[in-house]
């Protein structure tokens, strides 16, 4: 639960011969997670090199390529696409040979064709776009070039201009950025050209076209629309193509690819001219089943031996061992970095905390109840383990909402029919605050009685992980760093606590005092401090600077409040200006304007509370998570563990024979 599950390193050694066998039992298993072989001087292993991939690995390669881009050209999403029922191999090896080149033709016909189409259509629009500014001008296209002693200037200008050459002129502001036309001696072009661009003038390209403008473009809008009636109609035939045959692609592809994957495996092993060795990782239960499978594919000529584990050299893949109430939790562990095998697992923590925190922090019935539905309903739609994760973590902590929206009495800003069953956190804003307002201070106390222990947990699961981590001394010097950590933040506490009486935290002023104006508490609390501050520098000197880390760690933790709080404003705002300022007053004198008032409430109300709801979601969720990356991981949690990924594929759309 708390620990990666056990792992063994394990040898295969064979002959050449049963190569092919151990590789289709281990695919075939999925349960050995292989240990690259690098070439090397290493004891035992002189003479070997790097395996050769196995006869045809080069052709099952090509054929997955052509069957990878068969897939997206006709624009399958594998991951969206159902299995319906598996198809034997064989079968499979049969259609591919038989059915896959003429889908592969059909599919790279209709969308070469659509592929011409388009880029047609694409010339065409921007003809109609080039000759657009030419159609006010009532000349037609080929009266703008083949001139030998004249220059034609067209383009965009600010405003008509006087040229002081002999020339014909054309201008018209009824174009988006007015239009000129001038025809002038070809002897005065550099002048006139001076002239306009001190005009601010903007020449543009006089289209290869003949004939009117307006009746080219007329003719260009027409190709277009026959253009995209053709691509529709391609666009359906493909549409056909990928309904009929997303199925048969996606299956050849996994096919293909477990193909290639035991062709190339070998480049992993070592060899030699007779035989070869596989290393990797297994989980120790299924040693037995593995063995006795290997066995039987080679008629017992194969050798299987466990090899001891170094953990200083060895990196040992992690499996993670969680409950199935935490697994979800298993994708933020690895945003963050998954434990190394001997290290401490957080997760089963996670789980139950960072749903506390995002609760917390949300806290409300009607936006839990949103959250929680969500959730839900994405599985439809979202599909792979990614999400999924995702959408249970979020389901958890959904409920969390709810739970602690019961507890705060809150319901979209509302106050529900009972008192706070914890404090209170309605604020007066409409003058709907209820009960004697916000109790602010209270709760950041709680922030930070949460923050205390939350640090106090890690310093503790620091100290554990000192003696898995590390050996002899540097694992003692570590162990007490951690204590001092521990024992400085307390110190500071019991001095805190020793001057200033707070809401529900210990007051110490009462105590005698022993010198200096400094109670029992106070005395105590430096000597813990002072013993504390030893403690982190017999490890490393360097780590006293962090000593102001202690209180802004704490203190950190009042973003759940504050966060919280916000929330609760945003919502109480949004009904107060929706239903107090809106809907209320215009219900009393209804009236035509009256209820338009009234729906412009109901908008405001639905689009208020959809945004606290999505912010609720971003605020919770970062801020949860970020408690526990940066104030939680940071005492004890090391990370860059590597993940256990066994040979071979879960199969969805392909079965053996």
């Amino acid at each position: 639960m708390f620990k990666a599950r056990p792992m063994s390193r394990l040898l295969i050694a064979a002959s050449k011969e049963q190569l092919e066998p151990v590789i289709r039992e281990l695919y075939r298993r999925q349960i050995f997670h292989i240990e690259d072989f690098v070439e090397q001087k290493e004891e035992g292993y002189e003479g070997f090199r790097i395996g050769m991939p196995l006869p045809g690995a080069g052709t099952v390669s090509s054929e997955v390529l052509r069957v990878r881009s068969v897939v997206s050209s006709a624009g399958i999403d594998r991951a969206g696409v159902e299995p319906t029922a598996r198809i034997s191999v064989s079968t499979l090896r049969s259609r591919i040979d038989r059915d896959l080149p003429g889908i592969e033709t059909e599919i790279q016909n209709l969308n070469a064709n659509k592929m011409k189409l388009e880029t047609t259509l694409r010339e065409y629009g921007q003809k109609i776009r080039d000759l657009q500014p030419f159609v006010a001008v009532p000349l037609p296209m080929e009266l703008y070039r083949g001139y030998e002693r004249f220059f034609v200037f067209a383009g965009h200008i600010l405003a008509d201009v006087m040229l002081s050459v002999p020339h014909e002129k054309y201008f018209t502001d009824t174009v988006p950025g007015n239009f000129l036309v001038a025809v002038v001696p070809l002897e005065t072009k550099d002048e006139v050209e001076r002239t306009l661009l001190e005009a601010r003038f903007q020449a543009v390209a006089v289209p290869e076209e003949t004939g009117y403008p307006a009746d080219r473009i007329a003719w260009y809008t027409a190709e277009i629309t026959r253009l995209e009636a053709e691509i529709t109609g391609l666009a359906d035939r493909l549409a056909a193509q990928k309904e009929a045959n997303s199925a048969f692609l996606v299956a050849c592809d996994e096919l293909l690819t477990a193909e290639v994957e035991q062709t190339e495996v070998p480049l992993r092993f070592a060899t030699t001219d007779e035989a070869f060795v596989a290393e990797g990782w297994v989980l120790s239960e299924d040693i037995p089943g593995l063995t006795e499978a290997l066995r039987k594919a080679t008629d017992g000529k194969v050798f299987i031996s466990e090899l001891e584990i170094d953990y200083d050299r060895d990196t040992v893949p992690v499996e993670y061992d969680n409950p199935s109430f935490s697994r979800p939790t298993e994708i933020l562990m690895d945003a963050y970095s998954r434990p190394r095998y001997r290290e401490l697992d957080p997760t089963l923590m996670v789980s139950i905390v960072f749903p506390i925190f995002f609760g917390l922090i949300l806290g409300d019935v009607a936006y839990g109840l949103i959250l929680l539905v969500m959730s839900i309903g994405l599985r439809k739609f979202l599909k792979g383990d990614a999400a999924g994760r995702l959408l249970d973590t979020l389901r958890n902590a959904s409920i969390s909402s709810i739970f602690f929206g019961i507890l705060y009495s809150e319901f979209i800003g509302f106050a529900l029919p009972w008192p706070p069953i914890i404090f209170s956190r309605h604020l007066n804003i409409g003058g709907h605050g209820g009960g004697h307002g916000p109790q602010v201070a209270e709760l950041m106390i709680m922030s930070v009685w949460i923050g205390i222990l939350h640090i106090s947990l890690g310093r503790i699961l620091g100290m554990a992980n000192a003696r898995r981590l590390y050996h002899g001394s540097h694992a003692t010097k570590v162990l007490i760093a951690n204590a001092g950590w521990l024992a400085t933040m307390w110190g500071l506490l019991f001095m805190i606590w020793s001057i200033f009486p707070l809401p529900i935290m210990p007051d110490l002023t009462a105590l005698p005092v022993i010198a200096a104006g400094l109670n029992v508490a106070a005395v105590i609390g430096a000597v813990f401090v002072v013993a504390g501050v030893i403690a982190i520098a017999q490890e490393n000197a360097l780590e006293v600077v962090e000593l102001p880390t202690i209180l802004s760690h704490l203190l950190s933790y009042a973003r759940i409040v504050a966060v919280g709080l916000s929330s609760v404003a945003i919502a109480m705002v949004v009904n107060f200006i929706s239903i107090g300022m809106l809907i209320e007053p215009q219900i009393e004198h209804l009236t035509p304007l009256g209820v338009v008032i009234i729906i412009a409430g109901l908008v405001l109300f639905l689009l208020g509370h959809v945004l606290n709801t999505a912010l609720g979601l971003l605020g919770g969720g970062l801020h949860s998570i970020r408690l526990h990356y940066v104030e939680f991981f940071t005492k004890f949690y090391k990370g860059g563990g590597l993940k256990y990924h066994p040979f071979g594929m879960k199969r969805r759309f392909t079965e053996d024979s």
